[in-house]
């Protein structure tokens, strides 16, 4: 499908804010506070999935009236800095640990089923918002370091959201500076595989496993590699951002005469 808008940073700012007051709506609508979530099958549907879900199709209409499908979802050439990946295996690995350390045996067969619609409509959601069309947005007029910064960012300002829905300011607070380090993750991963589809699978599977590790009362020895993770991806995602020519904000270097 052709690009029907041209891409700039306000339409993109635009979507991720409509996204927002969707969601905050409607969760605060349902009366299972953020900090409830996880306490059992029924709250994680009411007041996260119902949500979400609508969250999903109301991202989708808008992707599809501007045409950008294709750039959300695709880049045009990958990065050359392939060791870049180190950072999303990190968390690929501290995930595996989440798997591992809970225990399935106290964690039912409703709660792991709204989980994994949780896991599938969070990672759809919050990827296609933060690093589609906001980034698409961005891509129209933003050199691409201010791309990847700008739209991690967002996407964790995008869990400030938990105070209005009963989480308190301090628990919060490193939640947000959390998810902009994980956001600049998903950025790399994109960068190097091409696909906004492999951060949506990382990310909906993170949530998946956080859920369900929480609910069994398990233990993760492996979590500081999140945290290294992050350090990691801050100090060289600059490295996947710089041969990234995909919108007019990044001019490809004129050729040399002959």
């Amino acid at each position: 499908m052709p690009v029907r808008v041209q891409p700039r940073a306000w339409i993109g700012l635009a979507a991720w804010a409509l996204y927002l007051v969707v969601v905050v709506v409607v969760q605060a609508a349902s009366g299972v506070p953020y900090t409830e979530w996880g306490d059992s099958a029924s709250n994680l549907w009411r007041g996260a999935v119902v949500s979400l879900v609508l969250g999903a199709v109301v991202v989708a209409i808008v992707t599809s009236w501007l045409g950008w499908w294709r750039p959300a979802l695709r880049e045009r050439r990958t990065t050359r800095a392939k060791w870049t990946i180190i950072a999303p295996a990190l968390l690929l690995v501290a995930l595996v640990g989440n798997l591992v350390g809970t225990d399935w045996s106290a964690v039912g067969a409703d709660f792991i089923l709204a989980a994994l619609a949780l896991g599938i409509v969070v990672g759809f959601n919050e990827e296609l918002t933060s690093r589609g069309l906001l980034l698409v947005g961005l891509r129209g007029s933003t050199r691409e370091i201010w791309v990847a910064l700008v739209s991690s960012a967002a996407f964790g300002l995008m869990h400030g959201i938990n105070i209005f829905l009963g989480q308190s300011v301090a628990e919060t607070i490193p939640q947000i500076g959390q998810a902009f380090l994980q956001g600049l993750t998903f950025y790399v991963l994109r960068r190097v595989t091409g696909s906004l589809f492999a951060a949506i699978a990382l990310h909906g599977a993170w949530d998946f496993s956080v859920f369900t590790l929480d609910v069994s009362d398990g233990s993760n020895p492996l979590t500081i590699l999140v945290l290294l993770g992050g350090v990691f991806t801050l100090a060289t995602f600059w490295f996947a951002a710089r041969d990234a020519r995909e919108g007019t904000g990044d001019r490809a270097p004129e050729a040399a005469p002959a």
